[in-house]
């Protein structure tokens, strides 16, 4: 973004607080006949909605835009390889934030070795995320991935045990009776 020309900017303010990737902001642009170009942003919880017209003051010369194409162009694989490393970064970024929500929700379900190596993995990708070694942090976030993947799947295991298996008896469907509660066994036959 360093090499880009600003042309405006203004804040979408009054969003409640909310978990990461929760809230939904719809992003539109809008280019005109005339250059004109309109950016609107809404939040689609809340209704918000904030706009900026940007207008051709900032016009550049025929040889200023040869000039920066030709830039572009030049610098094509650099800018791809810059788009790739940031969505490395923000994968791994984001399996470190889910990861953390998995320890938070399903702790007490998970076994201590398998909440021990999650943790680890945490760890060594926000590690990772620090320096700028992409393949510590691609080989830091498939090992986060895997462990995570792992860690689920023995918490399921062991809540499964603990349960005993799964669809044996009316417990499987949910069906006990909790104290005051009065159940009612049913019949039912579907007409079209």
């Amino acid at each position: 973004a360093r090499e880009n020309r600003l042309l405006g900017n203004f804040d979408l303010t009054g969003i409640p607080p909310a978990p990461r990737g929760i809230p939904k902001i719809e992003v539109s642009f809008d280019i005109d006949a005339n250059g004109i170009l309109n950016v609107s942003a809404k939040d689609l919880g809340t209704g918000r909605q904030q706009s900026i017209t940007i207008t051709g003051s900032t016009t550049l010369d025929k040889s200023d835009v040869e000039r920066m194409v030709r830039e572009a162009e030049q610098h094509a694989d650099e800018d791809k390889r810059r788009r790739e490393e940031a969505e490395t970064r923000n994968r791994v970024d984001s399996l470190a934030y889910q990861a953390e929500g998995v320890l938070r929700d399903m702790g007490d379900k998970i076994p201590a070795q398998e909440k021990g190596e999650l943790q680890r993995a945490i760890d060594e990708a926000r590690e990772a995320l620090k320096g700028d070694d992409m393949a510590r942090i691609n080989s830091a976030g498939q090992n986060l991935e895997q462990t995570m993947y792992r860690t689920s799947q023995a918490a399921y295991q062991a809540q499964a045990q603990q349960g005993g298996p799964a669809g044996e008896g009316p417990q499987a469907a949910g069906a006990e009776a909790q104290p005051g509660e009065e159940v009612i066994d049913a019949e039912f036959k579907e007409t079209s």
